[in-house]
Order: structure tokens, then sequence, then C-alpha cells
């Protein structure tokens, strides 16, 4: 009996159907291991900046791990937890508030390290010289009836933290207290806002003021410090739970080592930081606490 022959095309068809089925486990095993890891961060100050510093970032952690990572940008902090929300970004650099919403959504989730400087954060009141108000150790009382602008509504230390000491010292939510309350988007803009006198008064990251001196960007003549907080808990990397389920176990800790073992100082004067530290969970309590208590956090 002679052999079935099959139409040219027609085995052609039949043999690129089976070919995946014949494909060895290990193959396929290993292009889905090779698949990129990929992070974000919130975006706190110029955009262009931070794609700056975070590919620098990238590359640092894909020689580290030994797996691609990528960096993706996003254009505000709720869509940096979104994004960590539906697994799009595995990894993210976020503030205080943003970390604990991101890691509430994906259970399992850890902080895992943080800037030294992390643990006890602090924001900067800041004023207009036309307001005359001048620098002092206790909250500036005399701000009450000016225009009043926060960073992002999902900033700690632009947000949060401001809106907590506002409510403590009058005992009333910030729009009961000020002319006009607004909420720039980032820190670099509420300074901007304040020194052109848009805003009379703002509240940002203390980081992003000495990096703004630095690049030249504050005139003294037109925008002063005028408070202080106290310390509280801020920055973390987060990274979901579920990753090793993909890259394998250990692999939270192999990207917490690479993290605590940053030591090239022009990336960690990028964020800035001296070094990163381990964080967990727990760190970020007070977070929580001061979120629930004034409604930005659910219970």
């Amino acid at each position: 009996m002679k052999p079935l022959l099959l139409p040219p095309l027609l085995s052609t068809l039949l043999s690129a159907l089976l070919l995946p089925a014949a494909l060895p486990l290990t193959c396929s095993q290993d292009l889905f291991a090779a698949s990129a890891l990929r992070f974000t961060a919130i975006p706190d100050e110029n955009t262009a900046r931070l794609t700056e510093r975070f590919d620098k970032v990238a590359a640092y952690l894909s020689e580290k791990t030994g797996v691609d990572v990528e960096y993706v940008p996003v254009k505000s902090y709720a869509a940096s937890v979104a994004a960590f929300k539906n697994d799009e970004v595995q990894l993210a650099w976020f503030g205080g508030l943003s970390g604990v919403k991101a890691r509430r959504s994906v259970p399992g989730s850890v902080a895992i390290a943080q800037g030294e400087e992390d643990v006890r954060f602090v924001t900067y009141f800041i004023a207009n010289a036309s307001t005359g108000i001048d620098e002092g150790e206790d909250f500036p009382d005399a701000v009450k009836g000016h225009t009043f602008t926060f960073g992002s509504k999902g900033s700690t230390s632009g947000r949060l933290m401001p809106e907590y000491f506002i409510r403590q010292h009058y005992g009333k939510a910030p729009d009961k207290v000020f002319k006009r309350v607004g909420f720039s988007g980032d820190h670099s803009k509420t300074l901007a806002l304040v020194q052109s006198g848009s805003y009379q008064v703002g509240a940002l990251n203390y980081k992003v003021w000495q990096n703004e001196v630095k690049a030249g960007k504050v005139d003294s003549t037109k925008v002063r410090i005028i408070w202080r907080t106290p310390t509280y808990p801020d920055y973390n990397w987060t990274i979901r739970g579920d990753v090793e389920k993909k890259y394998g176990v250990g692999f939270i800790g192999k990207v917490q080592k690479a993290l605590l073992d940053m030591k090239d100082r022009s990336l960690l004067n990028s964020f800035p930081r001296a070094r990163f530290i381990a964080a967990d969970n727990s760190m970020y309590a007070p977070i929580v606490e001061t979120g629930t208590a004034i409604g930005i956090i659910d219970k």
C-alpha cells in the first residue's frame, strides 16, 4: 500500500499547526521567564527627569537580577497605583500613601526598601514673599485666609500629611481655612505656582525643594520656607507578591538585595537618597491611620 501523499500546501499548514506541540517544555518555560519585569514611579516632579533617572535604574536592576527590566512612565499618582493593581507593572517607587493603596489592592504585595531618609520624611510649607510670612518652629497660623496649593491629590508629602497638620491645627478641612485650595499635580509645579504668586502658600516634598535649589529654580527673593513639619514615613519600593510565580522563589529577595546594594552615587543622587534600607509593610501604619482619619483611605 502506497503512503498517503498530502498536497504541498496542506502539508505545510499541518506542520505549522503541529509545531507548537512539538516544542520542548523547557523552551516554552524559558520564553515565559524571559518576559520583562516592568516598574513605574509616582510622577512627583518633571517627567523628563524621571525618565532619565529611572531608565538608568532599569539598566542597573536588569544587570543585578538577570531579568530584563523596563521603566514605564505614568501621568499621575492614581495611574501608578492602577498600573500596579492591574499587573501592568510589578514593581514601583511609591510615596507612603500610594504604596499603602497599591499594597491594599494586591494581596501579598510588600514594601521591600526605602531611602534612609524616608524613615523621617518632612514636608515644607512655602509662601510667596509678598505674604510677609516668615519661617517659624510652630505651625504658621498666618497662612489662614490665603490661597493654598497641595501637590497631587495622592501625594503623601504634598497632600496627606500637610492636610493632616492643617486639620490638627485648625480643627477643620483645608477648604474652610483657605481662600482657595488647589492641587498642582506635582511638587515642582507647587514651587512654580507659589513662586510666581499664582498661589500664596503651598506644601511640597523637602527633597524636591532641595533638588530645585541645586538646579537654580528657586528665587529666594520670591519664595521662602515658612514651616518644616514633624517627621513621618514616606517613599518606598513595593513589589507584587505574585512575581515569584514567574521569576522563581526568592526573586523578591533578589530585587530587594539589588536595591540595598545600590552604591552608584549617580543613581542614588537622582532620587536623591544616601542609600536604600530594608522596609516592610508595618512601617507605614502611621500612613494608614492618618489616611483613614481624614477620609483618604477607606476603613
